[in-house]
């Protein structure tokens, strides 16, 4: 009996305690109590920041179905205390509306104008006014900062490196523009022309833009040709005490109102910035004179002077040669390339008229192709009639069979760039010609100087067509091994067949793989000076 009675006791005070801590709503729903700290206000020693713990022993149902927890952390001086209570949502405490008690958490809210520093949370789990954070926004961005951190240290070290990259690339790239090696794409874009026959004026650096007339100074003549002549000229930069720091020299082709449509040609096919190249003379500007009834073309003065005045005056060296032949195949290769050395598509261009005095011989000794007015954009929309009005044109010295024979294949555009190919491989054995390492060296003869100085159409049909006659190429050329490749070449760019011609890009690709025979030749000639610098020491 007397266990009886106890185990119904206690199952009456457990059944007691679950009534408690459910309450019927007004709806006549039962609806549980929660269970929150419930302290009076007491001293604690957690500091407002952080994670903090209530120093409250009391575990509270609360009164009513709709209550939450809460907790208040007050500090006024040097007293601080928290407050936990059990409270009702729907009505202000301390004038406040708790609206954050949807909470698992209770998280700080720091509420200004209560006499002192005041921050109070509110949840809505069992005990959730236990475990109290505060600043939950700065805890995320703390997180978020020591996340970044090793983001920052690496970007720091990317910039770094970068920026000592581009020194070292633009270093380079003016020491490999200097010695005529070539450029990449890049390198490209981190100089700009340093040498002083590139020149590059700021008041002419606009294509076409200027309204005013640049106020150009001619010196002297130094070319003629059909269309214009050509004259070196000072470009003045501002005032100056010194006249030679006051200008610049430049380049002016002047051309008669007649030769409009030349001056027109030649403007529109500089005006293409993507023409822009190390192989290609650089252009600065374009104007119309009405007082003297001319029109100017103003570039770059390349004080060498054109491949064909230097080669009659100057015999060279393999290098020399490599060098030569190299930039001209570069040259050539952008021409008729539809697509920029950064890879950005292009218009295709046909030059019609390459023969050595076209060509411009600069302070590096690379060459540059200059004298557009014949050259043809090779615009695919352009039809076979558009063509067809380009008639015949170029030198008739060094036009190909098929434009001699006006047979060329205008259905493909690619014609035009084979016809090229021919001319330039005339010029690259002008400029074996005159190469120390072919052994003896003749003066300076153009291609099939037997002719006249300036043969016709009909003598150059005869020549070539008919006798199918090229440059002579004597045994002793190919005794050097550089030179042999060259001229190998040379048999494949003269081909009577125009699709048997190799393409300037592969000229240009078998010169570069010709390099390491440069610089073997120059080593060879620095070790054939060391046994006579060792015997003027031993003299000594």
């Amino acid at each position: 009996m007397e266990l009886l009675r106890f185990s119904a006791f206690w199952c009456g005070t457990i059944l007691f305690g679950s009534i408690a801590l459910v309450q019927a709503d007004a709806s006549g729903l039962m609806k549980i109590r929660r269970l929150c700290k419930f302290c009076d206000v007491q001293a604690t020693s957690c500091t407002g920041k952080g994670w903090c713990k209530v120093d409250c022993e009391i575990t509270s149902i609360c009164p009513h179905a709709d209550d939450v927890c809460v907790s208040i952390w007050r500090r006024k001086d040097d007293n601080i205390t928290f407050d936990t209570v059990c409270h009702n949502p729907a009505q202000t405490l301390y004038g406040l509306v708790l609206d954050d008690y949807n909470n698992s958490k209770c998280e700080m809210k720091e509420i200004k104008g209560m006499g002192s520093d005041f921050f109070i949370c509110s949840c809505s789990e069992d005990e959730c006014n236990e475990n109290i954070l505060f600043n939950p926004n700065s805890h995320v961005v703390a997180v978020i900062l020591v996340s970044l951190v090793p983001l920052l240290v690496m970007a720091v070290i990317v910039i770094t490196s970068f920026y000592f990259y581009r020194v070292y690339r633009q270093r380079q790239a003016h020491s490999r523009r200097k010695k005529g090696a070539p450029l990449d794409c890049e390198s490209r874009a981190i100089i700009t022309d340093d040498e002083g026959s590139d020149s590059s004026s700021t008041h002419a650096n606009n294509l076409n833009h200027n309204t005013e007339l640049l106020p150009i100074e001619l010196d002297v003549l130094v070319g003629k040709g059909r269309f214009a002549e050509v004259y070196k000229a000072k470009l003045k930069q501002g005032s100056s005490v010194s006249e030679e720091q006051g200008f610049e020299t430049v380049a002016v082709k002047i051309f008669s109102y007649e030769e409009y449509a030349s001056w027109k040609n030649e403007k529109d096919i500089f005006s293409d910035a993507d023409l822009r190249h190390d192989n290609v003379l650089h252009f600065l500007t374009a104007e119309e004179r009405k007082l003297q009834r001319q029109y100017w073309l103003i570039t770059a003065f390349q004080p060498q002077g054109n491949l064909q005045e230097y080669l009659s005056h100057h015999v060279i060296s393999w290098h020399d040669l490599w060098l030569l032949g190299w930039s001209l195949a570069q040259g050539v290769a952008h021409l008729h390339s539809d697509r920029t050395l950064c890879g950005r598509q292009k218009v295709a261009i046909a030059h019609r008229d390459i023969k050595s005095s076209n060509i411009l011989v600069k302070s590096n000794l690379t060459c540059c192709l200059c004298d557009f007015g014949l050259a043809l954009r090779l615009d695919s929309s352009l039809s076979v009639d558009e063509l067809a009005n380009s008639g015949q044109v170029g030198t008739a010295r060094y036009m190909a069979p098929e434009v001699l024979e006006s047979r060329i294949n205008l259905e493909n555009i690619e014609s035009f760039k084979q016809a090229d190919v021919y001319s330039m491989a005339l010029v690259l054995w002008e400029i074996i010609s005159r190469c120390s390492a072919i052994g003896e060296v003749k003066e300076y003869e153009p291609p099939f100087g037997n002719l006249r100085e300036n043969p016709c159409v009909e003598s150059m049909k005869d020549s070539v067509l008919r006798d199918r006659g090229r440059p002579e190429i004597p045994n002793s050329w190919i005794n050097h091994t550089g030179i042999q490749m060259v001229c190998s070449s040379i048999e494949e760019c003269w081909d009577h067949d125009p699709e048997a011609r190799v393409t300037a890009q592969c000229v240009a690709e078998r010169f570069d793989c010709m390099e390491y025979l440069d610089k073997l030749s120059e080593r060879s000639d620095s070790e054939e000076k060391i046994p006579e610098e060792i015997f003027v020491v031993d003299e000594k």
